[in-house]
């Protein structure tokens, strides 16, 4: 079985999306028709933009949701995936991937999450930070101890946890850390909380959204983030999605399960590689490939 998985925040560069503009008629269309939805011209930014523009938070997410969907769409035959998940903001690819939002639905509520989140993010000084070589329960238990806002939020792959919470309970969190044996916890460059509790004022503005959005039951099942098991019902779709935001995204189990329920083929379909590698970690025995376009 073939699972798609699409990439989140982080896996975008600059010159994005111009090759598939280029040469798919198709891809101009909805290039074009995104440019009307959000008021700004992103290809712009994603062709030839600067790497500093390209890393705001309103532009970075609609740009790598862009080049997700529209390299889903121009696969034509060959995109027939079994099963889908997404890391974080992939999600929302994934939904339009296999049906369950339309293509202009799912581009209003990632602009409508990115602008949330910087808005979130502006309320309190807050950041992330990736700690390898640490079990999972070791990395909890220490952020459960640490005082102030701190939890676990990427679940990425083994050996490799991100926490996320107030500026000072990360810094203590880090020393804890590494105290206790972590190869590394490195504070990420990053303007926000994200999957934590801070961005509970983004989840509240999101869920409306997403309860005014229309949902059809997916095509095939999302492994999604909150409970990494497979979803083929809008209702329960929609309920995850509005968790998201400040719930941890399980990725290493999204992949086990998967795995579990028969995918032997992981297609990252959009920008770089990432999942691609943490897949092979999670799982070594499966087929990993990007997406070909022909």
């Amino acid at each position: 079985m073939n699972a798609y998985i699409f990439p989140g925040q982080g896996a975008q560069f600059v010159g994005m999306g111009l090759d598939l503009y280029e040469k798919y008629p198709r891809a101009q269309e909805l290039f074009e028709s995104a440019n009307e939805i959000l008021g700004f011209t992103i290809t712009d930014i994603m062709f030839e933009g600067t790497p500093e523009a390209l890393k705001e938070t309103k532009v970075t997410q609609p740009a790598i949701f862009l080049h997700s969907v529209i390299s889903s769409m121009v696969m034509d035959n060959d995109f027939r995936p079994d099963m889908v998940a997404g890391h974080s903001l992939g999600e929302f690819s994934a939904l339009v991937a296999n049906g369950t939002l339309n293509f202009e639905d799912g581009l209003n509520l990632v602009s409508k999450r990115a602008l949330a989140m910087q808005k979130a993010c502006e309320l309190q000084p807050s950041t992330m930070a990736a700690v390898l070589g640490l079990e999972d329960s070791v990395v909890e238990r220490i952020c459960e101890e640490t005082e102030g806002i701190v939890v676990a939020a990427n679940y990425n792959c083994p050996g490799q946890l991100v926490i996320s919470g107030e500026v000072k309970a990360i810094e203590t969190a880090c020393e804890k850390l590494k105290e206790a044996g972590a190869r590394r916890a490195l504070v990420l460059p990053v303007g926000g909380a994200f999957h934590s509790p801070l961005m509970e004022p983004a989840r509240e503005e999101l869920a409306t959204a997403i309860e005014n959005t229309v949902f059809n039951d997916p095509k095939c099942p999302i492994y999604q983030n909150v409970t990494t098991t497979a979803v083929n019902n809008s209702d329960e779709v929609k309920k995850n999605l509005m968790a998201q935001l400040t719930a941890p995204v399980k990725w290493t189990q999204s992949v086990q399960n998967m795995v579990k329920d028969g995918a032997i083929l992981f297609t990252e379909v959009g920008p770089g590689s990432v999942l691609q590698g943490l897949v092979r970690k999670i799982e070594p025995n499966v087929k990993t490939t990007g997406a070909i376009l022909t």
